[in-house]
C-alpha cells in the first residue's frame, strides 16, 4: 500500500535510455563508454569528478533467462557541456573474471546500443577548499573555462590500482586545473605495462603538468628500472613509497581507489601516521567479498501468516510503502522493499556504491557491511538498506533526505 506524503523529496537517482556514442578500446581488457545525454537530460547527469553511474540492461543468465544487470562504474572524465545543451557521460568497463556485464560489454557493446543509465551518484569527491570542494561551484563549465572555477590550491595524493584508475583521473585533471599551484602525485599499481589503463592520457597530463604532477607506475609482474617500482604493493613498498617518491607531510587530500585489501591497507599505514579520517577518500571497486545483486523484484521471501514479521516502512518520492518481513528470513531493507516497489534505488548490492542510502527515522537495524557511508553520514541517521536487517518490531526509513 502507498500513500501520498508532504515530504520534500531530494534528486534521487533514477534511470534513463543513454544511446552510445562511442566505444573505444584502452587495453586488451577494458574499454571506455561514452553516453550521448540530450539537452533535456543535462540536469539529471551533472556530476562532481569521482562520481559513478550504474549501468542496466538485461541478459541471459546462465540458463539462458532474460535476467535484469545491474553494474556501477565511475565517470573517468571531467565534466563536460556543449554549446545546444547536450553533454556526454564517460565510463570505462574492464573485463571481470566470470563477469557478466564486463564481459558482454567488452565483446558485444557497441555505438548506437541503448542501455539504462542512472544518473550519477557518490561521494568519492574533493571536499578542499573553504566550501567543501575545490569543484562545488560551476562544475559543468568548468572544464570549458577553468579560469573560472577558482579552486583553491592543494596538494593532493592518490593511490589506485587497475581500474581504480577511472575516478581517479577525472579527479586529477580538475584539481590541476583549478589552480595553478595545486600538485597531485599519483601511485597507480597493475600487473604488467599492458594492463594500465589511460597510459596516453596521463603521459598528456604528466606533459601538461610537468613540475605538479608526479606519476608514480608500480608494476607487479613486471620489471622495472626503479625496484621501489617493481613488485606488489605491500605494507614494506608502501611504507617505501610514502617515505621517498610522496611529501606525506604535507598533503590535503587523499584519494584511495581500487580493491579491499589495498585500500585498507592504505587507510590503515595513514592513520598509523597520523593522518585525520576526514582528509582520506575512499572507494572500493571489490569488498573480497562479492555479493550478486538480488534482482530488480527482490529475493523471494515465504510469507506464513502464523510467523512473526519485521513491519518496514519505507518513504521515496513522497510515496510511503509497508511490507512485513518474516524475522525468519533475515532479509535487507533493500530486498523487502523491492518486493512491493520495484523502482528503489540500488546498484551493487554489496556495502561498496551508497546509492540505496537512506536515513533511518524510527526502529533500529543492525548493518553488516559499510563501505560506502563516512562518519557525518552515520551519525545523522543513514544507512545502507543493502546490508541492513531490522532488530525492532518496526522500521522506519526514508530514501527523500
Amino acid at each position: 500500500m502507498t500513500t501520498e506524503t508532504q515530504t520534500a523529496s531530494r534528486r534521487r537517482a533514477s534511470f534513463h535510455n543513454l544511446t552510445v556514442a562511442e566505444v573505444r578500446r584502452l587495453t586488451d581488457d577494458a574499454i571506455e563508454v561514452t553516453f550521448g545525454v540530450p539537452a533535456e537530460l543535462a540536469g539529471q547527469y551533472d556530476y562532481l569528478p569521482g562520481q559513478y553511474v550504474a549501468l542496466r540492461t538485461t541478459l541471459p543468465d546462465e540458463n539462458g533467462e532474460p535476467h535484469e544487470v545491474r553494474r556501477s562504474y565511475s565517470i573517468c572524465a571531467e565534466p563536460r557541456s556543449f554549446e545546444d545543451g547536450s553533454s556526454e557521460i564517460r565510463v570505462a568497463i574492464k573485463k571481470d573474471l566470470g563477469g557478466l556485464f564486463s564481459t558482454w560489454a567488452n565483446a558485444e557493446l557497441k555505438a548506437g546500443d541503448v542501455l539504462d543509465v542512472m544518473s550519477p551518484q557518490g561521494a568519492f569527491i574533493s571536499r578542499h577548499g573553504k566550501d567543501g570542494s575545490a569543484v562545488q561551484h560551476n562544475v559543468m563549465n568548468s572544464m570549458n573555462h577553468p579560469e573560472e572555477l577558482a579552486g583553491e590550491p592543494g596538494n593532493f595524493v592518490a593511490i589506485a590500482a587497475g581500474s581504480g584508475i577511472t575516478p581517479v583521473i577525472a579527479i586529477a585533471r580538475t584539481l590541476l586545473a583549478a589552480n595553478p599551484e595545486t600538485t597531485f602525485d599519483l601511485v597507480y599499481a597493475n600487473k604488467a605495462a599492458m594492463d594500465v589503463m589511460f597510459l596516453e592520457e596521463l603521459a598528456d597530463l604528466k606533459d601538461k603538468y610537468p613540475s605538479r604532477l608526479a606519476l608514480h607506475h608500480v608494476l607487479s609482474r613486471e620489471q622495472r628500472i626503479a625496484p621501489l617500482m617493481t613488485g606488489r604493493i605491500d605494507a614494506e613498498k608502501l611504507q617505501a613509497l610514502l617515505s621517498s617518491a610522496i611529501h606525506s607531510d604535507d598533503v590535503d587530500e587523499w584519494f584511495l581507489c581500487g580493491p579491499f585489501e589495498l585500500v585498507q591497507l592504505c587507510r590503515d599505514t595513514l592513520a598509523a601516521r597520523g593522518v585525520e579520517p576526514e582528509h582520506i577518500r575512499f572507494e572500493l571497486f571489490t569488498t573480497g567479498r562479492p555479493d550478486r545483486p538480488e534482482g530488480h523484484a527482490g529475493r523471494p521471501v515465504v510469507e506464513d501468516e502464523s510467523q512473526e514479521t519485521y513491519k518496514i516502512t519505507f518513504k521515496l518520492d513522497g510515496l510511503t510503502g509497508d511490507v512485513a518481513s518474516p524475522t525468519h528470513a533475515r532479509e535487507s531493507i533493500l530486498n523487502a522493499a523491492l518486493r512491493v516497489r520495484p523502482d528503489v534505488p540500488f546498484a551493487c548490492a554489496g556495502g561498496v556504491c551508497g546509492t540505496c542510502r537512506a536515513k533511518l527515522i524510527t526502529g533500529t537495524v543492525t548493518m553488516d557491511e559499510n563501505y560506502a557511508l563516512e562518519q557525518d553520514e552515520l551519525d545523522k541517521g543513514y544507512v545502507l538498506t543493502c546490508q541492513s536487517h531490522p532488530t525492532s518490531e518496526e522500521v522506519t526509513v526514508d530514501f527523500d533526505v
